[in-house]
């Protein structure tokens, strides 16, 4: 069902104030070809320019770091090719048109790999991928550390639904959040962000 942007926009309205967030997380699970997604990366990538415009690297880092909480699931392949196309033309056009002829390959390379890894080919309902319908959806969260550095950790998307559903559960509400964060399938090893497509 295709969503107008008056109403993408509206909706995104409610919780503006997480949209501004540069390294909040968000989830379509049904992203068609990203009209939420692009949306989203829209707000994003304007604060990141808004604070880091005057520095190449700064401006790198966090819109690396803001793409990098986008993630988005569709059953349909063309779909899900389109959005991961449409995210980086958003923020392919923003940085060329900051700096030019200076942009990195290195960096445009980092970002093409992490759409792949986060706006993924899937059934939300089942939880699992349409190619291997008995392999369960991984995801990837990243995590800055020390300025240059991603933490990249790979998560059952099953787990991930299965600690949100403890967490509005009344008897859980009050307990430590960071209790009920599912084990990770994979931990990688710190990477500068720029060379995390060069891992696989």
């Amino acid at each position: 069902v295709y969503t107008h942007a008056r109403e993408v926009n509206a909706m995104l309205d409610l919780v503006e104030q997480e949209t501004a967030r540069i390294e909040s997380r968000f989830l379509e699970p049904a992203c068609g070809t990203g009209n939420f997604l692009v949306e989203i990366l829209n707000r994003k990538l304007a604060v990141v320019a808004e604070r880091y415009a005057r520095s190449q690297f700064e401006y790198e880092r966090y819109a690396v770091l803001a793409i990098s909480s986008i993630y988005g699931i569709d059953i349909l392949l063309d779909n899900v090719t389109a959005c991961q196309t449409r995210l980086f033309e958003i923020f392919n056009q923003q940085y060329t048109n900051l700096f030019k002829k200076d942009t990195k390959e290195q960096c445009c390379h980092a970002v093409k790999f992490i759409l792949r890894c986060n706006i993924l080919h899937g059934d939300a309902l089942t939880l699992k991928t349409v190619s291997e319908p008995n392999k369960p959806i991984i995801f990837s969260e990243w995590s800055a550390v020390n300025g240059n550095l991603l933490k990249r950790r790979d998560f059952i998307y099953g787990d991930l639904v299965d600690r949100a559903s403890y967490r509005e559960m009344p008897l859980f509400s009050d307990l430590d959040e960071e209790a009920y964060i599912p084990e990770p399938i994979k931990d990688y090893p710190l990477i500068h962000f720029l060379e995390v497509g060069n891992v696989e």
